[in-house]
């Protein structure tokens, strides 16, 4: 389970033309990625650490700062581009197996407190994004 995590000061995701999960307040957005191998002990692990990272501005973390998280699903995370022009796509988990721990790490934030919004699962989305400065880290559990 790989994680593209973005300090934020707001963000949004549409699908076609809809709002379906906005951050109005500074926070984390994060683009996550379940690969092929990843089980329901892994959302646990990425979840506290998503909560209680110090990632944000003044050495907090969203747990400290009640920063919320705006997750988003990213299949292309497990792209693999060493051979060849084109990414493979075989480490990242089919639908059936992905949607299930991506769920899973988001009510994993709600019962750690976190406000969470989400993206929706398999969907054309766009994403637009007010970085905090220059700063996105890769989260790997």
């Amino acid at each position: 389970m790989k994680a593209v995590v973005t300090r934020v000061t707001e963000a949004t995701v549409t699908v076609g033309g809809e709002v379906v999960g906005a951050l109005d307040k500074p926070g984390l957005l994060v683009l996550l990625g379940i690969h092929t191998d990843d089980t329901s002990d892994k959302a646990d692990t990425m979840a506290r650490k998503l909560h209680e990272m110090r990632l944000l501005r003044d050495d907090e973390s969203c747990a400290t700062a009640d920063a919320p998280l705006l997750v988003v699903s990213q299949f292309t995370l497990h792209g693999d581009t060493r051979k060849g022009r084109r990414p493979s796509w075989t480490a990242a988990a089919r639908p059936e197996h992905a949607e299930p721990l991506v769920n899973a790490v988001v009510a994993a934030l709600a019962e750690r407190g976190a406000h969470v919004e989400t993206g929706r699962f398999g969907a054309m989305m766009q994403v637009h994004s007010v970085n905090d400065g220059p700063f996105t880290v890769l989260v790997d559990v």
